[in-house]
Formats: structure tokens, sequence, C-alpha cells
């Protein structure tokens, strides 16, 4: 009985090795057995076939019936007429048998395989049009934080006398250009006793409550370039708190609206792009 065991599971285990080894190589090994054997009649001794009149005896003609062979054809014109040529037809033959089962076996267990395989980017597409459709859907709110956030970075870095009707940010400020960062901000909608650079603050931290908010709601990691700029942004402003406004060195502070202006202006391009090619696709 053991030994009947042994056996059973030596078989099996087999079968389970053979049927993980890939369509390609039992298609690669079928056609090396053509050359193969071609080989093994050339060197054969004269007299081992009946040759056809006007038939050769070349390489190239036993390439033929090493053809004719392995895929059973059998058109009868090359006939072995002694053992040797006899038996070694006859191992080609089967060559040939089990080595097209072995293959049409593994194409059968790829099929699982393939199945599997698809319904899992079926799932992931899926996943993606319906992460994409929740970011969409943010995208108006995640812009107008961004855009505010871009405004009191103007009115810190922009003195009163300097601005003019379009507000647009000037990266290239300087600590001068700070000189009334501790005045109200003066933007359209902002009406608070605020200085500008404390609502800039209350602002960036009112744009990473959102992230972190919207990273626990939609899968961000779809859009890596996009996460990292919001992770980016939110660890410039969580190495900045809590501060005191009015001492912040200027350094610091320049340094921080730097990189998060151009982490928000990143982050709303971005988020323009990704919602244009969802109303595209569809």
């Amino acid at each position: 009985m053991d030994s009947k065991k042994t056996i059973s599971d030596a078989l099996r285990h087999f079968w389970h090795e053979v049927s993980n080894i890939r369509p390609i190589f039992w298609i690669s090994l079928y056609l090396c057995l053509v050359p193969l054997f071609a080989l093994f009649y050339w060197l054969l001794p004269d007299g081992q076939f009946r040759i056809p009149d006007n038939g050769g005896a070349g390489f190239g003609d036993w390439v033929y019936y090493s053809i004719v062979t392995i895929t059973t054809l059998g058109f009868g014109d090359y006939t072995p007429c002694r053992a040797g040529a006899q038996w070694i037809t006859a191992v080609e033959v089967l060559c040939g048998l089990v080595t097209i089962g072995f293959f049409l076996n593994a194409v059968g267990s790829m099929r699982p395989e393939i199945d599997v395989r698809s319904d899992r980017d079926r799932q992931r597409e899926l996943h993606a049009i319906s992460e994409r459709d929740r970011l969409v859907k943010n995208t108006p709110v995640f812009i107008h934080k961004m855009n505010w956030f871009l405004a009191f970075c103007y009115a810190v870095t922009t003195p009163r006398s300097d601005r003019g009707s379009e507000m647009k940010f000037n990266e290239d400020f300087t600590a001068e250009d700070m000189a009334d960062m501790h005045l109200p901000s003066g933007l359209p909608g902002d009406h608070s006793s605020r200085g500008a650079v404390e609502s800039m603050m209350m602002c960036a931290s009112s744009v990473c409550l959102y992230l972190d908010s919207l990273q626990s709601r939609i899968d961000m990691s779809l859009w890596p370039d996009l996460l990292e700029d919001c992770f980016a942004f939110v660890a410039n402003y969580q190495m900045l708190t809590p501060v005191n406004t009015d001492t912040l060195p200027d350094e610091e502070l320049i340094h921080f609206i730097r990189t998060n202006a151009s982490l928000a202006r990143s982050i709303e391009s971005r988020l323009t792009r990704i919602s244009s090619e969802a109303e595209s696709g569809e």
C-alpha cells in the first residue's frame, strides 16, 4: 500500500511539475526533434530505407522524412525496411505524440491562470476608474483650496504698494517683499483681521487636513506623482508647526512659501490633467 501511495504521489508530483512548464518549451522541443532525428536517419547505413525513384538521401531529405514522421502524416514515399530505421521511426513518433500532449496540457493549464489574470486586470481597471471618478468629484474643492493658498502666498510676498489687479505669485520674491506680511491680506473674500502670513499658515493647515482626508478616501497611489506632491506639501507644513509667525525666521518662511507654492501649482496642474483625461475618456 505504501509503495503504491509513494508511486502515486511521485506521479502526481511529476505531472504537476510538467504542467507548470510553459508551452513555448514543449513546442521548441518538438521543433528541435525534427533535425535531431533527421541526423539519426542520415547516419544510418545504406539499405535501411526504401527510397522512392528520384528520391535523395541527403540531410535535407531526411529532414523532410522526419517532419512527415513526427507529425504522423506518413506519406509512405520513404519506408523503413530494417530494424534500426523502424525503431528510430517508432521512437520519433512516440516522442512527437508525447511532446504535443505535454504542449496541449501546458496550454490547458495556462487557461485558469489567464482567466485569473484577466479578472484581476478587470478588477484593477474598474478600481482605477472608480478612484479616478472620486478624485474628479473632489477636484473643484481641491483646486479651490490650492488657489486660496497661492493667493495668500501672493499677499505675503507682495507689498501692498506693488499689488495689481492680477494676483500673480512672484516666486523670485525676497525678504524685503514680505514687509506687509503681518498686515491683513486684503484679498477679495478675506475679511479677517489676521495678518496675511497667519492666514496663509491657517490655509496651509486646512489644505493638509484636506489632503489627509482625501488620501483616506481615495487610493492616491494610482497617481504616484500627485501623491508625492501631496506628501511633500504636508511634510513641509509639518516641519513648520507649531510656530509663532511673528518670530519665524525669514529664510525658513521663504523656503516654505517657494516650495509649497511650487507644489500647489504642480498639484493643480496634475488635477486639471486628470480631469481632462477623464472627460475625454468618457
